[in-house]
């Protein structure tokens, strides 16, 4: 299980770097005004996007492997789950709104995607506290 539980930790570090940077792109791509610019974000948001998203089906397929592995319990495992719902949920928002910047139909401020930037970074603590803490 040793090996599992690396694994897990590699995919979701993996997954919490594509989390950080694709709002990072949007935030210059709702700033940006040249076209070669906005082509260029455009191209990096759907790559990473794509090359992300089986990352963080790996780590939750890890992640459960892990659970029903160990047979984990308590309440920190049921807060920890919601919470990476929560997270899959953003991911798939990051994915919508790059069908959104794909298609020029972006509404939003430089100034959302700076704060909706912070959304897995809070996310992330939280897991980790839980995680290695296990308050209950």
């Amino acid at each position: 299980m040793l090996w599992v539980k690396a694994f897990h930790i590699i995919f979701v570090v993996s997954w919490f770097a594509g989390l950080f940077y694709l709002p990072r792109i949007f935030v210059n791509h709702a700033m940006a005004t040249q076209p070669d610019e906005i082509a260029r974000l455009k191209l990096m948001e759907g790559k990473l996007y794509r090359f992300v998203t089986p990352i963080g089906a790996l780590a939750i397929a890890f992640g459960c492997w892990l659970w029903f592995g160990y047979g984990f319990s308590g309440g920190w495992l049921h807060a920890k789950t919601a919470l990476v719902l929560l997270l899959v949920g953003y991911h798939l928002y990051c994915g919508h709104l790059v069908k959104l910047f794909a298609e020029d139909q972006n509404t939003r401020s430089h100034v959302f995607y700076r704060f909706f930037n912070e959304i897995p970074v809070l996310v992330l603590v939280a897991v980790v506290i839980l995680a290695t803490v296990k308050p209950f």
